[in-house]
């Protein structure tokens, strides 16, 4: 991924959007374990693993909502602790859960945020509203999860945000509305100063619009890079259980074993291919990859 370059003064020129190292948070039976990956700038970061991995805490850590126990983290090549104020007016988030007071309406958010953001527009906003098919004086509360996450993303981008943090924000929604927000997301994304870390568990979703992928497992990060590297450097073996015996431990992620065939992911597809010609060696996907890597701890499984 690339490197972050600069003076580290918040004028500087960068080459990522969000840069994470070392980041630690210690909770009673969980710990977000020295994280480290970056977001380029004018890509979309899928970050992705099952629930309880530590992506939501990571987000938090980035946000600023959480203290951590160590590491750093820069947004727009400054400290997201002593350019607290300045990065927020450049960034924006969404949740899975509408973090509004359910009392308000469209019309009374526009207010709220007009006093919040320093280049918040309403023309844009309320442009979003009438393109999502949004009423302004609904109360918040009567609205659908679908409506209620396009008026989350209405306000994100409404007031020229360079990064957009989501957590899980497609989770629950139809199809149809997901791959309206998709849409949205590549419009964002047409501006190559803009940039998305999108957290979720809908492998499908990050197929189609992700340049990067990082995977987080039990609080550690595992896997980062650009997804059609990763896509390509991954493969799974299939075989018979006999020639599952002939592939060397250090040489496989885990495997799925079944009553009579195996599964088998490799990170390196060129190395294993060579080293075992007589076993069918196939693509795979981001979900196959998060599932192996989720069981590499017991190396079989079913």
């Amino acid at each position: 991924m690339k490197e972050v370059s600069g003076n580290g003064n918040g004028t500087a020129d960068y080459e990522n959007a969000i840069e994470i190292q070392g980041l630690t948070k210690k909770y009673d039976g969980f710990t977000l374990d020295n994280v480290s990956f970056a977001v380029p700038r004018g890509t979309i970061m899928g970050f992705v693993g099952q629930n309880g991995a530590g992506k939501t805490t990571t987000i938090k850590a980035i946000l600023n909502i959480i203290r951590t126990d160590g590491g750093s983290v820069r947004i727009l090549g400054m400290d997201h602790i002593e350019k607290e104020y300045e990065i927020k007016e450049q960034i924006a988030a969404v949740f899975d859960e509408i973090p509004f007071q359910d009392c308000f309406n469209a019309v009374q958010l526009n207010r709220v945020f007009e006093g919040l953001y320093v280049n918040w527009s309403s023309e844009t906003f309320f442009s979003y509203l009438d393109r999502f098919q949004l009423p302004r004086r609904k109360k918040i509360r009567s609205l659908s999860k679908g409506m209620k996450m396009k008026l989350q993303i209405a306000t994100a981008l409404s007031h020229g945000a360079k990064v957009l943090i989501m957590d899980e924000a497609t989770t629950g929604l139809d199809p149809v509305v997901r791959n309206e927000i998709l849409d949205i997301f590549r419009e964002y994304l047409k501006d190559d100063t803009n940039s998305i870390l999108m957290s979720s568990h809908i492998t499908s979703d990050l197929e189609k619009i992700a340049d990067a992928v990082t995977f987080i497992d039990k609080g550690k990060v595992y896997l980062t890079g650009y997804k059609d590297e990763l896509l390509e450097r991954h493969a799974l073996l299939k075989c018979s259980r006999k020639e599952f015996e002939t592939v060397a431990r250090q040489d496989y992620i885990s495997a799925r074993v079944g009553e009579y065939n195996v599964e088998v992911m490799v990170a390196d597809r060129e190395a294993a291919h060579a080293k075992y010609p007589d076993i069918v060696c196939e693509k795979t996907t981001l979900e196959e990859i998060m599932l192996f890597y989720v069981n590499r701890e017991k190396g079989e499984w079913s």
